[in-house]
């Protein structure tokens, strides 16, 4: 979009984890502000309008109509919990958050190099985006001392996958995109 920049790519300004999702780590996505990537993006448009707001909650009008049931539905991995990850940035400021999505992220591109069978990309992006940094550390550090040679890449995924999957049970978290019903 024609006059929209951003610094910060692994927040955007409405509060997606750029940095965790598949499509950002596919290269099929530059990230906020990155590029060609977010033209029909209303927010940003917004932004636009709205100088010297770099993230949304700095606004006057936030939250504002475009946030109304924002964080019912998932269109793609990082659109859950938009409006707790920006009270969380904002609360302990972005720096600091940005350091807890750049850990989060080498959990995640370890995940996808060593347990990952082809088919767990989209579950440890959940898994990494909506679990608390410490709950994946926990899962990286069982991960890790239970690592042994000879695995196969398909068991190593699987207990990934099973550790993961009980961690997000013990926060009630589902780890599926909640799609829109359709009518």
């Amino acid at each position: 979009m024609k006059g929209f920049k951003r610094e910060n790519r692994l927040l955007s300004l409405c509060g997606l984890n750029c940095g965790l999702c598949t499509m950002y780590l596919g290269k099929y996505c530059p990230g906020c502000g990155g590029g060609e990537g977010n033209q029909p993006c209303a927010i940003a448009r917004c932004s636009l309008q709205h100088p010297g707001v770099e993230y949304c909650w700095q606004c006057h009008s936030f939250p504002c109509e475009k946030y109304e049931g924002i964080d019912e539905y998932d269109s793609f991995i990082t659109h859950r919990n938009r409006l707790e990850d920006m009270k969380r940035a904002e609360t302990i400021g972005v720096e600091h958050y940005n350091e807890e999505q750049t850990e989060k992220s080498r959990h995640l591109e370890i995940l996808l190099e060593n347990y990952n069978d082809g088919r767990k990309k989209t579950l440890y992006c959940q898994a990494v985006n909506l679990l608390k940094l410490q709950d994946i550390r926990d899962v990286m550090k069982t991960l890790e001392g239970e690592d042994r040679e000879g695995l196969f890449i398909k068991e190593k995924a699987k207990r990934a996958e099973s550790l993961f999957l009980e961690k997000a049970g013990e926060r009630e978290i589902e780890l599926k995109l909640r799609r829109k019903p359709k009518k």
